[in-house]
């Protein structure tokens, strides 16, 4: 079989908006730009839940490793406050090593049918072990079991070698009313230092507004550029 040039391939890949396009979409209402920033993401979330198929509280994670290249992938936010944005994860995989050793990470919330994302930096630290007790609680029997089951991040010979293991452990606490926590999964709090409310308009001149947090005086916005 001769070899396909990657040149030679019909790329699937969407076609730049027409005008046409852009006059048809119209220009969005620009963001409100509230005083509290977590009062604007509140709004925001609350309308991609209602908008969205599915985890409209899935936002990619961004960290580093100790060479310095980074990595990204998606997780899924389980709260918010004044006290940061919090997450749960293995603390043994690549990217509960990278929270551990770097302290820092970013993480993007992309809401495409609302045409919106809202992009957070900010300083990690790991949550209170009772907050993580009492939210492993809450998962299903099944994803209990996988968080023990999983040795996230690491070399897997095969599917068979994971399933076995968690029949194994299926198995374990067949008899066992409740299934502790593992103590190598827990959450993670982002501590926002930036947030940045992101809405497309047309034409590419899309609104943005962030907010930038000084110990002093609280949080601050400006709009920026596209």
């Amino acid at each position: 079989m001769a070899e396909t040039s990657i040149g030679t391939l019909a790329k699937p890949i969407p076609e730049t908006p027409t005008d046409r396009d852009y006059q048809a979409q119209g220009d969005r209402p620009l963001i409100a730009a509230l005083a509290d920033p977590l009062a604007l993401f509140n709004d925001w979330l609350a309308d991609a839940k209602a908008a969205e198929i599915s985890d409209a509280n899935a936002m990619a994670l961004a960290t580093v490793d100790t060479d310095g290249f980074p990595d990204v992938r998606i997780v899924l936010l389980k709260d918010f406050s004044a006290a940061g944005f919090t997450f749960y994860t293995n603390h043994d995989s690549a990217k509960g090593r990278q929270l551990d050793g770097q302290g820092k990470a970013a993480v993007n919330f992309h809401w495409k049918s609302l045409a919106r994302q809202v992009r957070i930096r900010g300083t990690v630290r790991r949550g209170d072990p009772a907050d993580a007790d009492a939210y492993f609680a809450t998962r299903a029997r099944d994803s209990q079991i996988g968080a023990w089951a999983s040795h996230q991040s690491r070399a897997l010979p095969d599917r068979e070698a994971l399933l076995a293991r968690h029949t194994l452990l299926t198995d374990l606490y067949r008899e066992e009313d409740t299934i502790p926590r593992p103590p190598h999964w827990g959450g993670y709090i982002l501590e926002p230092v930036q947030i940045e409310f992101w809405q497309d308009q047309a034409y590419r001149l899309h609104d943005r507004v962030t907010y930038t947090r000084a110990p002093e005086t609280g949080w601050a916005h400006e709009r920026l550029n596209p």
